[in-house]
């Protein structure tokens, strides 16, 4: 955000099945600011590829002003994206982020946000992040560009986000560095946010808290499999890894999981499959192939037994019900129509170089 006593003008770009606590914690911490200081710091607008309203991926919808096409003068226009980002590839979207960005407003992708943002030619020489579940389509499909899987990067006039809270984390920056530490500190506050996360902090909680497995040589097996997902390793290479017989590890596994190797390995990946089918354009057999298994055949059946649902009828547009190709792309559902839009303590503001620009 450009450097000035004006109030900062945010756009925000919200696409069919945004995610609404994404969305919450980037444009609450701005409402928040203005309130503590008593000063109009922050005004935003939201905009939809079309004129229409918004569905967000827990079924809620938002009413966009307009067309980004159409947005006024901004300081920085947040890109809001979630389930269904894998299919969105609108030609007039990204030809509108261009013009902004020749413009030199800066811009933002909050979680699969930033996959928009790639898409449109925007974040090549930038460093980015994205949802954890995102990152390994994003390599797959930008090879060339750095996403680092942090919980914010903020680089020039780019910023990106996991997602989720992580965008209060990055909204704390952006505050300190346009408003100075008091006034961000007190808006983190007001949201009980009493720990505000370096961008280089996991996205994901570790194995120990996440499985709720202490054994050492249980943890460090299952972070071996976790890393070798495309070609699995065999039950007797783990069980060397943490010097026990593979009678052992199949003791610790349903010990304290429950389950054999084979059944949790068998889950990992079939996971991960899973997200790529939905996340990416892969075909089921380069999906099979990059989740471990050897042919497409064995895939499916495994894929049916463990889901009730072939591979072919879990991609987005397969599912009943789900969005067509057009309203992913942005265009407006039949009954979609265009729509309209306290005071406490001052907080002085603390000036430092700021934010963005």
């Amino acid at each position: 955000m450009r450097r000035s006593d004006a109030t900062r003008e945010i756009g925000f770009l919200l696409l069919p099945g945004f995610s609404l606590m994404s969305f919450a914690s980037a444009v609450e911490p701005l409402r928040s600011a203005s309130r503590l200081a008593d000063a109009p710091l922050y005004r935003w607008r939201l905009f939809s590829p079309n004129c229409g309203t918004v569905q967000a991926s827990n079924g809620l919808t938002a009413v966009p002003e307009g067309r980004l096409e159409e947005a006024p003068p901004l300081d920085a226009l947040i890109v809001c994206a979630g389930l269904g980002v894998a299919e969105f590839r609108d030609a007039r979207t990204f030809a509108a982020l261009r013009r902004l960005a020749r413009m030199g407003v800066h811009l933002g992708g909050i979680s699969t946000g930033s996959l928009v943002l790639a898409r449109a030619g925007l974040l090549d020489g930038y460093r980015c992040t994205i949802h954890w579940e995102n990152l390994e389509a994003f390599r797959d499909e930008f090879p060339d560009i750095e996403v680092t899987g942090a919980l914010y990067e903020i680089d020039r006039s780019r910023f990106t986000c996991a997602g989720g809270i992580a965008a209060l984390d990055l909204m704390h920056e952006i505050i300190s560095r346009d408003q100075g530490a008091e006034l961000s500190g007190a808006v983190s506050e007001q949201f009980a946010h009493t720990h505000v996360r370096l961008p280089d902090e996991p996205q994901r909680m570790g194995l120990r808290e996440r499985l709720g497995v202490t054994n050492a040589k249980l943890l460090t097996v299952l972070r071996r499999m976790e890393d070798n997902l495309e070609e699995p390793l065999r039950r007797d290479e783990l069980a060397a890894e943490v010097g026990i017989s593979v009678r052992q590890l199949e003791r610790l596994f349903c010990a304290h999981l429950g389950r054999t190797p084979g059944h949790h390995y068998l889950d990992l990946r079939l996971r991960r499959a899973r997200l790529l089918l939905h996340q990416t354009s892969l075909t089921i057999v380069d999906v099979a192939v990059a989740s471990g298994f050897v042919s497409a055949s064995h895939f499916a059946r495994a894929y049916r037994e463990h889901f009730g649902r072939s591979p072919s009828l879990e991609r987005p547009s397969s599912s009943p019900g789900s969005r067509t190709r057009s309203q992913a792309n942005g265009e407006p559902p039949p009954a979609a129509r265009p729509g309209p839009r306290t005071k406490q303590r001052s907080i002085e503001l603390r000036r430092k170089p700021p934010a963005f620009g």
